[in-house]
């Protein structure tokens, strides 16, 4: 029943490979996702806010290619967090503070319990058509008959070019103070298995979110 079900789902999905850092969609098509920053807007100044907006609107009149921005939220596994806590009150000394840290935990656990406490990924979808594809398809160039050196040499170059467009986005990005980074192979899996997966922890993606913003 598990493998009818997961034929199924496959069918609509339009990915058909992972690799190199690239998303290999079944019409020919290629993506690359950038993994991204976010900005509390809100928090700054007027002339702040005006900067951003002008930089950000001088980023898009620049592409000349389509982008897809997308924001993901999900629950956030709130238990590994609770473990570390409990760790450390085991080992604290000072019976006040040891105290402190017990109340807390309760309050967490409380509170976790009374509401869903979310979390937010941002990323920007790119996307790249190689002229081949309108017609014969992407994969059809690798076929069989031709030696893996000239496989590779056509992929690297369709790949160079997919990716002039990632480092155009993240210069336009960085110029509107939003961090964008290239999600890896093993990182799309990871992401789109959680797209499909709701429940799926989310504590790599974190402490990815952290690291780049203490880049």
């Amino acid at each position: 029943m598990e493998k009818i079900n997961a034929a199924s789902i496959q069918k609509h999905i339009e990915i058909k490979e992972i690799r190199d850092d690239v998303i290999f969609l079944k019409n020919g098509g290629m993506r690359a996702v950038l993994m991204t920053t976010s900005l509390n807007f809100a928090l700054r100044s007027v002339d702040e806010q005006d900067a951003i907006i002008f930089q950000y609107q001088n980023f898009l009149n620049s592409l000349d290619f389509s982008i897809q921005i997308v924001a993901a939220s999900r629950k956030f596994n709130v238990e590994p967090y609770l473990k570390s806590l409990e760790q450390k009150q085991m080992k604290q000394e000072n019976q006040l503070l040891k105290m402190q840290s017990y109340e807390y935990i309760d309050f967490v656990k409380g509170l976790t319990e009374l509401t869903n406490i979310m979390t937010e990924s941002f990323y920007v979808v790119i996307p790249y058509s190689p002229s081949v594809a309108k017609k014969s398809g992407f994969f059809d160039i690798f076929s069989s008959k031709q030696n893996h050196s000239v496989k590779e040499q056509k992929f690297q170059e369709l790949k160079n070019d997919l990716w002039q467009r990632v480092e155009f986005v993240v210069s336009g990005l960085r110029g509107a103070g939003v961090k964008a980074i290239p999600l890896k192979t093993d990182e799309l899996i990871e992401l789109f298995y959680k797209l499909y997966n709701p429940s799926a922890k989310e504590d790599a993606e974190i402490k990815k979110s952290k690291d780049m913003r203490n880049q």
